[in-house]
């Protein structure tokens, strides 16, 4: 009988031998030793462009990130055997190319280096993924700290009202020169507290409470309690004018609510909401109205004399690197000024790649959300669906609002990109995101092997 005719032999009949499927861990390290030759490549590149020669560090570089991805990917192999074999490397290969434009940007901000603390942000990053893949060995574990999770999220978001404000916003923790974000940390708790929540009562969301017109409204008794959760948070975030972070977490609710009830109505709802809230604050918060004019009228400093503006900036090196790109470390994208490195890290990857490089970049984006989404997709239980569904969102609408601002589409709102942007608390972040898929990916493909009960 062929392979095929087997699997679907194991299918009708429960008492049949279940089919062994391939682990594929050989097709994750040679991903991931392309990942890693791809950004030594363009460490090398940004040298030879800049000073003609290869830069000293390049074999260190190498070596370090070659050693932290092996590290990985030997705790994937040992822990989670099953799991999906692009998500390790799509952050490696995310996380090194974010390296090489910070120190390629470096290089014409000598007084301020980020790149060698970027690496060991990087490190730390590394290592929680490895210490997640090893000692959480079943991801429902997390339900039971559901409460826990929500409790340390607000605390985190609560904390930054207490320090000064940076750019205009409260969103840091600065303490002896040492900073971090928490609103980072606090995301990913918040998405393991609103699965868990929605997975237990998604049947009293979905078949209980008051119909209007098409929408079925569930009783305030059990919606209330993570409306309640949702609105302060949020509430906190807009007291510390962090409205890219209030963002993600409003369509983190929304698409999450969604997900457990199946009802279409809730993404109508929700932009609705978005909407209304985007006017009123666009108009009532002076900073966010401000960012609201330069979006409208982006050149609106030039005609008046007074230069260009990041968001113009931002434009021109987009219009110059056109379809190929300058090349590494031929552009102009540091005259951005001081969010050259952070919030506008991608117009340096687009005049420098050009659209084509921009485009690879969205891919590798879009590819990791989709086996996210894949993962929740073949997950029976409800919890680990909602979570992988909810972790891959998070990447998904930060993308969008980052590369939105920037781009033009819609007004910037100050995040960090996935991996490429300086900031140690989100590259930790984004590797305990890439840590929870790979831990969810391996119970989802053990449950079709007979290794762990549907």
């Amino acid at each position: 009988m062929s392979k095929a005719g087997t699997t679907l032999a194991a299918t009708a009949d429960p008492h049949a031998t279940a089919v062994r499927l391939p682990r594929r861990r050989g097709i994750e390290l040679a991903l991931i030793v392309v990942a890693v030759l791809l950004s030594v490549y363009g460490y090398c590149d940004v040298g030879l462009a800049k000073n003609g020669s290869v830069p000293p560090g390049a074999a260190g570089y190498g070596a370090g990130l070659g050693v932290l991805a092996l590290l990985a990917h030997i705790a994937v192999r040992l822990r989670a055997p099953y799991a999906d074999p692009l998500l390790l490397p799509i952050g490696v290969l995310l996380n090194g190319l974010g390296l090489v434009l910070i120190y390629r940007l470096d290089l014409e901000t000598p007084g301020d280096r980020a790149a060698p603390t970027q690496l060991v942000w990087s490190t730390l990053g590394v290592g929680l993924f490895i210490f997640v893949v090893l000692l959480l060995r079943d991801h429902r574990v997390l339900q039971r700290y559901a409460y826990v999770c929500v409790v340390a999220a607000l605390a985190l978001l609560t904390l930054p009202i207490f320090f000064p404000a940076v750019n205009g916003a409260r969103i840091w923790i600065r303490i002896a020169g040492f900073s971090i974000q928490p609103g980072e940390f606090a995301k990913v708790l918040l998405a393991v507290f609103f699965a868990a929540y929605l997975a237990a009562n998604r049947n009293a969301l979905r078949y209980t409470g008051r119909r209007i017109w098409r929408l079925q409204l569930p009783t305030g008794r059990v919606l209330g309690p993570i409306v309640a959760i949702w609105l302060l948070s949020v509430g906190v975030l807009v007291l510390e004018r962090d409205l890219g972070t209030s963002l993600l977490f409003f369509g983190l609710f929304v698409v999450l609510l969604y997900v457990a009830t199946g009802r279409t109505g809730w993404i109508a709802v929700g932009l609705l909401l978005a909407a209304l809230g985007a006017v009123a604050v666009g108009w009532l918060e002076p900073h966010v109205h401000s960012r609201v004019e330069d979006w409208l009228h982006p050149f609106a400093s030039i005609e008046a004399g007074q230069g260009a503006n990041q968001l113009a900036q931002t434009l021109f090196a987009f219009a110059a690197g056109g379809v190929l790109g300058t090349g590494l470390g031929l552009g102009h994208s540091v005259l951005i000024g001081f969010a050259a490195k952070s919030d506008f890290i991608l117009a340096t990857a687009g005049e420098e790649l050009g659209l084509a490089g921009l485009a690879a970049i969205f891919l590798l984006y879009g590819l990791l959300v989709e086996r996210g989404y894949r993962v929740g997709l073949v997950l029976r239980d409800p919890f680990g669906r909602l979570l992988a569904v909810g972790l891959a969102s998070i990447v998904a609408l930060q993308v969008f609002v980052i590369a939105g601002g920037v781009t033009g589409l819609i007004p910037l709102t100050g995040m960090a990109m996935p991996f490429l942007a300086q900031g140690g608390s989100s590259v930790v972040t984004n590797w305990a995101i890439v840590a929870l898929l790979v831990r969810v990916s391996d119970s989802a493909r053990r449950q079709y092997d007979g290794e762990v009960a549907p």
